[in-house]
């Protein structure tokens, strides 16, 4: 069962590749809520190159490792990518304004498809603040 979520981004196509696929950048934005973040992250991007990162509860209470291998790279539009036994795709497409980013994962049996989506939906809009924030340099 495949499981969709996506947002609308605010920003040029180049710099929304640039945040979903920057160890650094996927730093700041990925995690479902503030109680959590993302200490490390590690991209080898490019068909068969492995990518991983760790999220921990910030009271150091758990974590978990969320691994796989890239399978599609078609900068700045496609992404897709294995981990474990299931896949997902990660579609940029340009629209008014910004770009839409849709992220169709394979559902898995041990949480609800409402969970799932809601986390994944959590994780995409914190990607979308993020984007969307100016940073001073």
């Amino acid at each position: 069962m495949k499981i969709a979520v996506e947002t609308s981004v605010a920003a040029p196509i180049g710099d929304v590749w640039r945040a979903y696929t920057t160890p650094e950048d996927i730093k700041q934005w990925n995690a479902a809520s503030d109680d959590w973040h993302t200490t490390t992250a590690a991209v080898d991007l490019r068909v068969g190159g492995a990518f991983s990162s760790r999220m921990e509860a910030k009271d150091g209470s758990m974590g978990f490792d969320f691994a796989g291998t890239y399978t599609k790279v078609e900068a700045p539009n496609l992404l897709e990518y294995s981990f474990g036994d299931r896949t997902a795709q990660v579609a940029f497409t340009p629209e008014a304004g910004g770009v839409k980013v849709r992220v169709s994962f394979d559902g898995e049996e041990t949480h609800s498809v409402e969970q799932q989506r809601g986390g994944w939906q959590a994780i995409l809009n914190s990607f979308k603040r993020y984007v969307e924030t100016p940073r001073r340099g």
